[in-house]
């Protein structure tokens, strides 16, 4: 990318193409946006290729499954292989991360979910966030709301942009979300749910497919999931993910993988299981239970994307790559933040990247002082330095450094 410009190809031109686009027409009351700032010097580094692992690279035509294993997805006009999802998350299922997990051998990545209103009103940090996915592959976008009106616009506005899918969330446990009646409060109101996917269909046209995303239920005493599914799918929806648990549950509890059986045996489109798929005996499980045809993963790849190389490579009957090492987690950390330095400036890619550190850290001795030393620096050179100094000390893998008796709580001071 030039020293203070957008490329002049990919993902950010053609967003800012689409926004010029719809100022040129008065459909958004924004200009372009405001020219990014050169990397910094020190950055250099961060201007890696993409990840060459053998774990992560894949022919660019897709594969077929081994004879045991459910074929490649068909989501209305949009072909997923493998038929694994990243499954959309709040500030997290960004343009790098989906890049990385897209790169790693994921089927289809999903925005983070974005709000009908704000879409619908063309606010230009919500509009931002309609990032398509590199080199042309497939993406979705999921929108939540509760104003058919709002929705139709949304979704009219996604599809303008390009993506051919539009997912309807109803299946968020989030108290800000439910407050609104939207998310997973819908399941209380399966006829405005319904209206939803035919207001959605409306704006999308002949252009995009519609997919749902729900719960098992409200809670316990009303898990409705079938049901639901089913109207959704007369209201022309072309797949259903369910998450296995109900909206009361949020995130614990156990996953009910035989309400997500109930709803593939009440409907005749593709059914996507989702909640606790984390390797591939959770996997396997999954897909034996349910009989899905697909499956969608959340924070069990945050900060491993190799997950999504493991699947593919289970999905077509191959060797199952090793598990990354140490000094592998930190190149893709620091690949991870060199994307997000092609979306913002120096300081909000640090800043955001910090997040991710516990992710990318997870279960190494000596992780909570290095999470301390990354938390504590806002800016390029300081990041480089840690980083740097965390790669030397694992060169070799930790149990060489446990041969050394290396003193991991004293290799990382707050600098």
């Amino acid at each position: 990318m030039a020293a203070g410009c957008y490329p002049s190809s990919g993902p950010l031109s053609r967003e800012v193409d689409h926004l010029d686009a719809l100022a040129c027409v008065g459909e958004t009351p924004f200009a372009r946006p405001a020219v990014r700032r050169p990397l910094p010097r020190r950055a250099a580094f961060i201007r890696m290729p993409r990840m060459t692992d053998s774990r992560l690279a894949h022919a660019p035509t897709p594969s077929q499954p081994a004879a045991t294993r459910p074929p490649a997805l068909q989501l209305g006009r949009v072909r997923v292989w493998p038929p694994v999802l990243q499954a959309p998350m709040a500030a997290l299922t960004n343009l790098p991360m989906r890049t990385l997990a897209e790169e790693a051998g994921c089927g289809l990545t999903v925005t983070e979910f974005l709000a009908a209103p704000a879409l619908a009103a063309r606010r230009p940090k919500m509009v931002r966030k309609l990032t398509a996915s590199r080199d042309d592959r497939p993406y979705s976008v999921q929108i939540f709301g509760r104003d058919p009106n709002e929705m139709r616009r949304a979704a009219a506005l996604v599809v303008g942009l390009g993506a051919p899918l539009v997912d309807i969330n109803m299946g968020c446990p989030a108290k800000k979300v439910t407050k609104g009646s939207c998310g997973a409060a819908l399941m209380r109101e399966p006829t405005l749910a319904v209206e939803l996917v035919h207001a959605v269909r409306e704006g999308v046209g002949e252009r995009a497919d519609v997919t749902v995303k729900m719960r098992t239920g409200w809670d316990e005493a009303s898990k409705n999931a079938p049901e639901l599914a089913a109207r959704v799918v007369d209201a022309g929806a072309v797949a259903v993910t369910v998450h296995g648990r109900t909206r009361e549950q949020r995130f614990g509890g156990t996953v009910d993988l035989e309400s997500i059986r109930r709803v593939k045996q009440a409907v005749a489109v593709p059914v996507i299981a989702n909640g606790d798929i984390v390797d591939l005996p959770s996997l396997e499980r999954a897909l034996e239970v349910t009989g899905a045809d697909g499956v969608m993963i959340g924070r069990a790849a945050c900060g491993d994307p190799w997950l999504f190389s493991r699947v593919r490579a289970w999905w077509e009957g191959q060797p199952i790559p090793a598990l990354p090492t140490p000094t592998e987690r930190l190149g893709m950390y620091r690949r991870h933040l060199g994307l997000y330095l092609e979306i913002e400036g120096e300081t909000r890619a640090v800043i955001e990247m910090r997040k991710f550190a516990a992710w990318y850290l997870r279960e190494w001795p000596g992780a909570a002082q290095l999470r301390k030393a990354i938390y504590a620096v806002e800016g390029i050179p300081e990041l480089d330095a840690i980083l740097d100094d965390a790669a030397r000390l694992f060169d070799g893998g930790l149990d060489a450094l446990r041969s050394r008796g290396v003193s991991y709580n004293a290799c990382w001071p707050i600098r």
